[in-house]
């Protein structure tokens, strides 16, 4: 019962027009198909997977596996959750003959194991066991391969080395353990250690009993068992000796784009300001694909990522990443070296990306972070295939790659923005409050357009085997490998894309739905207007998924299928914005005497906004906000039609003159490496 990628790859067997085919090769835009007798055609990509009977066969793979209704799942009742799950276990039971909690080397009982009985008395035994029908459990079995847990929830309920001398062995061992104990605790001096070592000797062999080595011999034994762990040194490298792991070290290594994402979240060295005027470090968490050194997704929060924050990060690596205003030209995908002819034939949505790949994980290296081991997270996973490597306990150099490219963000893009802390405090300026510091939103902006620059900044670790002296740039690796293995990503589609999306409970009033001072209204809530949503532990909400970086719009979930809803205001603005814009706007009314909460006076201060922005530059941190607002995703759903916007006069051209950092020329550094 494994879940399916969404990649079509070589030697994968595919249901077209009536027939089987094995996919023999991949030549741009085209598939060349094989069947079974050896008779060979050869099909448009686009065509082929727009036929209305392809499918790719075996393993019980499907091409697009829907992703389990997260914000249902995270609705229902606390007890109809818990038997879902519970019944979950014993259909896994069923299949593999353990259920998923069993210890290491468990074995199956006697009537679910699948190398003696068949499944249809597998089936009989856990029927008898469960006390249901036949017909019942094969009809759960086949809902739950089909919709995850989703298809389970009750529809009615909704060695030793001998280099200490001729010490005792007792006060070496108790040596041994008292050096270990430094790791976490404050570097002190040998005389300490001496000290401590002493007075444990006598509490556990009494006074006298053990006999104690000279001052020297006691020196030496200390700088022995201290060797490599740093015990009189710094306490960060300390820390970081006692971390390396015990066994070989083996580079990380993958062969084909996506077949290693290693995803971490740390503190940036950059301080921002908040809402309310504080200074803080801003989280970081991206995904970086090991085969090409791609940033694949990155995401900046002020106080710490959470479990939805994982998941959009998610759903935003599987799409592309969309032109955003005044970013040069030359960072579109058309003007990389990215098989971009044959990813927009494909889908449209590529022909306004940005020179970022899209990579289809198959598998995900986490650490310990509960954001990453959230149910949200993992079963998005799940869902779309991807399977969840989880890192050891304090053991960084399992997915050493995202560590080191942390490093290079540092050194490449933080110590060039204002608010730099540095690495320590030893390295820390004592008047970084005063600098002009970005915000959450500006940082991101600006890290999102450093990220297509690093797509193509050669990387020492990338190279061709046949020119081993020239480094390559990830984008440059990413059309070799494609070319290589044959690799054809197929994109999240839109339904899939709502379901990450973060969900609000509203009620489906009269004049609409309200989300922070905001109405979004349409006739098609005409139905549902002052109705139940069925759901009781919810009493009575509904639904609605939201994009943070446009909320132009919102997401009606229905049981007739999803509702787009506009901001009843959207003709005024005429142009998309994110959540912080509106935020920011709300403060500017509050500034020139406006109700903050009234919806009109706020929409009227943020058209004037986008309208001055349009028409020359305005204070720094404002033009920085709505430049980032005015870009919807390139990944909102191919059937969302928003409201044409107000005809406008095209602006004269501006040129930034805000810049804080040095930027990378691509070309002269590329001649350089070379």
């Amino acid at each position: 019962m494994g879940r399916p990628r969404a990649v079509l790859e070589l030697g994968d067997w595919v249901a077209y027009d009536g027939e089987e085919f094995q996919v023999a090769a991949l030549a741009g835009t085209s598939v060349r198909l094989r069947s079974a007798n050896g008779a060979d055609r050869v099909v448009l990509a686009a065509f082929l997977m727009g036929a209305p009977d392809f499918e790719i066969l075996g393993a019980g793979k499907r091409v697009l596996p829907a992703v389990e209704p997260f914000g249902v799942l995270d609705g229902l009742g606390p007890e109809v959750l818990a038997a879902a799950k519970e019944l979950e276990r014993h259909l896994i039971e069923l299949e593999t003959g353990l259920p998923p909690d069993s210890p290491k080397g468990a074995l199956p009982r006697p009537q679910f194991d699948p190398g003696v009985r068949g499944i249809g008395q597998r089936i009989e035994a856990k029927a008898a066991e469960l006390g249901l029908a036949e017909r019942t459990l094969r009809k759960k079995r086949a809902n739950y391969a089909a919709q995850g847990l989703w298809g389970l929830v009750d529809g009615r309920l909704v060695r030793e080395w001998y280099s200490t001398g001729r010490v005792d062995a007792r006060v070496v061992a108790v040596a041994r353990q008292i050096v270990d104990d430094q790791e976490h605790a404050s570097t002190g001096t040998r005389s300490r250690l001496i000290r401590a070592v002493t007075k444990e000797v006598e509490a556990v062999y009494g006074k006298g009993v053990v006999p104690l080595p000279g001052k020297t011999t006691f020196y030496k034994l200390l700088n022995t068992l201290a060797s490599g762990k740093h015990t009189f040194g710094p306490a960060a490298t300390r820390r970081q000796a006692a971390n390396r792991p015990e066994g070989q070290f083996t580079p990380t290594f993958a062969a084909r784009p996506g077949e290693q994402v290693q995803i971490d979240s740390t503190p940036i060295d950059v301080m921002v300001m908040l809402d309310t005027g504080e200074t803080v470090r801003a989280d970081l968490t991206i995904a970086v694909d090991v085969a090409t050194r791609t940033i694949c997704a990155a995401a900046l929060r002020p106080v710490g990522t959470k479990a939805v924050d994982a998941a959009l990060l998610l759903a935003r690596m599987l799409v592309p990443e969309p032109m955003r205003p005044g970013w040069a030209e030359t960072m579109r995908m058309s003007a990389s070296l990215l098989p971009h002819d044959r990813l927009a034939a494909v889908d449209e949505r590529m022909r306004a990306a940005a020179a970022r790949p899209v990579i289809v994980p198959e598998t995900i290296v986490i650490d310990g972070g509960k954001v990453f081991l959230s149910e949200t997270f993992t079963r998005a996973c799940a869902k779309l295939g991807i399977s969840i490597q989880r890192a050891r306990p304090r053991t960084p150099t399992d997915k050493a790659i995202v560590e080191r490219t942390f490093g290079s963000i540092n050194d490449l893009f933080c110590q060039y923005v204002a608010g730099y802390t540095g690495p320590n405090v030893t390295r820390r300026g004592d008047r970084i409050d005063n600098d002009r510091l970005w915000t959450v939103p500006e940082l991101q902006d600006l890290f999102e357009e450093w990220a297509l620059i690093w797509q193509e900044r050669p990387h020492d670790s990338l190279r061709d085997p046949y020119r081993p002296k020239r480094p390559m740039s990830p984008n440059e690796k990413y059309a070799s490998l494609v070319a290589i293995c044959g690799y054809l990503p197929l994109l999240l589609p839109s339904e899939d894309y709502l379901e990450l999306l973060p969900v609000a409970r509203r009620q489906i009033n009269q004049w609409g739905i309200r989300i922070d001072y905001r109405t979004y209204d349409s006739p098609d809530l005409g139905p549902w207007r002052r109705q139940h949503s069925g759901n009781g532990a919810q009493e009575g909400r509904w639904e609605v998924h939201y994009d943070p970086y446009d909320v132009s719009r919102v997401f009606l979930r229905t049981k007739d299928g999803w509702i787009t809803v506009p901001w009843i205001h959207l003709p005024l603005v005429s142009a998309p914005f994110a959540e912080f814009t509106w935020q920011h706007a709300r403060r500017l009314a509050a500034e020139v005497g406006e109700d903050p909460t009234h919806e009109a006076a706020v929409a009227r201060v943020l058209d004037d906004l986008l309208t001055r922005a349009e028409d020359g530059p305005i204070d720094k941190r404002t033009d920085r906000i709505l430049g980032r607002g005015k870009a919807a995703p390139a990944a909102l759903p191919d059937h969302v039609e928003t409201p044409p916007p107000a005809e406008r006069t095209p602006p004269p051209a501006r040129i930034k003159t805000d810049t804080v950092f040095e930027v990378l020329d691509v070309h002269a550094e590329a001649e350089r490496w070379i």
